[in-house]
C-alpha cells in the first residue's frame, strides 16, 4: 500500500531547477570553468592525471545533422560533450568524425575556447527542454520553466516492497500544478553515489558552500565499537544532535580546534587499531542540510540560499542511476518532476 508524505518545499526564483547528488556539490563550478576545480576534490593525486583533467575539453556539435549525430554517437547525455580529457580529445574528435562519415551525417565537433560552467550547462539544458548532462562524469538533471514566485511541495511516495526490503521511497516528486497528466517525458538519469538527491535553484547552487563553514565553526563526531573507550580517553560528551543517539563528540568549536581534535581521534584509532568512525563537520551549507536530514523522520532537510530554498532527501535505496520524469498537461505545461527509485538500476 502506498503512502504519500510531504518532505518540505523548494523555491526556484531563477526558473531553472537542478537535481543532483548533494554529496557532489563540492564539485559544482557555478559560473566558473570546471577547470578551476581542484582535481584533489575528485580524489586525483597523480600529477599527470590531474593535468589531463584540468586541461579537459568541451565540444559543441555543429552542422545540419548535429542532433542526430549526438543521439546516435551515444557517448553523453545532452547536446554537448563535456570534460573530454586533454590526452583523449584528438582521438575523440577522430572517432566522432568516423561515426558521422559511416552514418552519412553532416556534423562536426568544435572545441569551446573555455569549458562550459556547470550553471551554464544547467540553464542551457533547461532552455533546450530539460534533460541530463555530465558533471565530471556524474549525470545531473536540469529542468526549465519552473514557477518562480511560489513555494513548491516536494512529495515522496512510500511503499512496502516486502521480501525483506521493507518500506522505501518509490518516487520523490516536485509538484508545479494540479492539472491532469496527459503525457510523461524522460529527462534522463541522475547519478547518485552519496545516497541522496538535492533539488535546487541553479543560482542558489552557485552560493552553496560545501566544505567552507559559514560561521567559522565546526563539529567533531565519532561512533562505533570503540566510541565509549575514546569518549573516556578524550573526555568527549554525547554529541547531543537530534537523530544521533550514541554519537559522541563536540559541537560549535573553532575550525582549527575541531581539526586538532579530529586528527587526534584519527591517530588514536589508527595506532590502536580500534574500530570507530570519525567525522569532521565544518558548519557549511552541506552540514546545515544534513543536520536536518539526520534529525528528520522522513530523512529530508532544507536550507535557504539567497532567495531560494533547496531541499535534500535520502534516496532510501542507496546509490545508483535513477530516472527522472516530467509530467505534462494537454498543452505541454509542466505539472511535476519525479525521481523514480523502485525500477532504477
Amino acid at each position: 500500500m502506498e503512502e504519500m508524505l510531504e518532505l518540505g518545499t523548494v523555491s526556484c526564483p531563477s526558473g531553472t531547477l537542478v537535481l543532483i547528488d548533494g554529496g557532489y556539490l563540492g564539485l559544482w563550478s557555478g559560473d566558473r570553468s570546471p577547470a578551476d576545480i581542484d582535481p584533489a576534490c575528485l580524489g586525483i593525486e597523480d600529477a599527470a592525471i590531474a593535468a589531463d583533467v584540468t586541461g579537459a575539453v568541451d565540444f559543441v556539435v555543429t552542422g545540419p545533422d548535429a542532433s542526430e549525430a549526438v543521439r546516435s554517437f551515444d557517448r553523453q547525455p545532452g547536446s554537448r560533450f563535456h570534460d573530454i580529457p586533454a590526452s583523449k580529445a584528438a582521438e575523440f574528435e577522430a572517432t566522432f568524425a568516423k561515426h558521422c562519415r559511416s552514418a552519412g551525417l553532416d556534423a562536426r565537433l568544435e572545441a569551446l575556447p573555455v569549458r562550459e560552467a556547470h550553471a551554464h550547462r544547467a540553464i542551457r539544458t533547461g532552455e533546450e527542454g530539460g534533460g541530463s548532462f555530465l558533471m565530471f562524469g556524474v549525470p545531473v538533471v536540469a529542468v526549465g520553466g519552473i514557477p518562480r514566485s511560489r513555494d513548491l511541495p516536494v512529495l515522496a511516495t512510500r511503499v512496502d516492497h516486502g521480501d525483506g526490503i521493507g518500506e522505501r521511497w518509490s518516487e520523490i516528486s516536485i509538484r508545479m500544478g494540479e492539472g491532469r497528466v496527459t503525457s510523461s517525458v524522460s529527462l534522463g538519469d541522475i547519478g547518485v553515489d552519496w545516497a541522496r538527491v538535492l533539488f535546487g535553484d541553479v543560482d542558489a547552487l552557485s552560493i552553496w558552500q560545501h566544505d567552507e563553514p559559514v560561521d567559522g565553526l565546526a563539529d567533531v563526531a565519532f561512533w562505533g565499537a570503540a566510541a565509549d573507550e575514546a569518549a573516556a580517553k578524550f573526555a568527549a560528551p554525547q554529541l547531543g544532535e537530534p537523530g544521533e543517539d550514541g554519537v559522541r563528540g563536540w559541537t560549535g568549536l573553532p575550525v582549527s580546534e575541531a581539526m586538532d581534535r579530529a586528527r587526534a581521534l584519527s591517530r588514536w584509532k589508527e595506532e590502536t587499531g580500534r574500530r570507530m568512525a570519525v567525522d569532521f563537520r565544518p558548519h557549511s551549507h552541506h552540514w546545515q542540510i544534513m543536520r536536518e536530514v539526520r534529525a528528520s523522520q522522513v530523512e529530508a532537510g532544507s536550507v535557504e540560499l539567497g532567495d531560494a530554498r533547496v531541499l535534500c532527501a535520502m534516496t532510501t535505496w542507496g546509490d545508483g542511476f535513477f530516472p527522472v520524469i516530467a509530467d505534462l498537461d494537454s498543452s505541454g505545461g509542466l505539472l511535476a518532476v519525479r525521481v523514480c527509485f523502485s525500477d532504477a538500476s
